[in-house]
């Protein structure tokens, strides 16, 4: 059984940075070729929204516009965790935020939340002005 949790939420001001995390068990990242990992967020009123992928056979990773040079995703050697580094934040960054991977489903669709199959329960970063 899949299961994927999120960490490291919390309240900033802008500016500052965070780390979250997410800890996958059920599966192991080189499970198939195209596995990956995103964090996705979403706000009040607002649709889900991918924030950054990355395949873990390739280490390639994606970013969304609003979050290029701030926001950095990587996987650890362990197989089990992707972390989402959060530098220079903003206010409009306020969300919760979730990781998923598109296990068992073939083909990852990047920051397309169509193909996840698994997410986890989120974790809120509030970034104040």
């Amino acid at each position: 059984q899949v299961q994927l949790v999120e960490s490291g939420g919390d309240s900033v001001q802008a500016g500052g940075s965070l780390s979250l995390s997410c800890t996958a068990s059920g599966y192991t990242f080189s499970s198939f070729a195209n596995n990956c990992m995103g964090w996705f967020r979403q706000a009040p009123g607002k649709e889900r929204e991918g924030v950054a992928v990355i395949y873990h056979s390739t280490g390639s990773r994606y970013y969304a516009d609003s979050v290029k040079g701030r926001f950095t995703i990587s996987q650890g050697n362990d197989e089990n965790t992707v972390t989402l580094q959060m530098n220079s934040l903003k206010p409009e960054d306020t969300a919760m935020y979730y990781c998923a991977t598109n296990y068992p489903r073939p083909g990852c669709t990047g920051l397309s939340r169509r193909g996840y199959s698994s997410w986890g329960q989120g974790t809120q970063v509030t970034v104040s002005s």
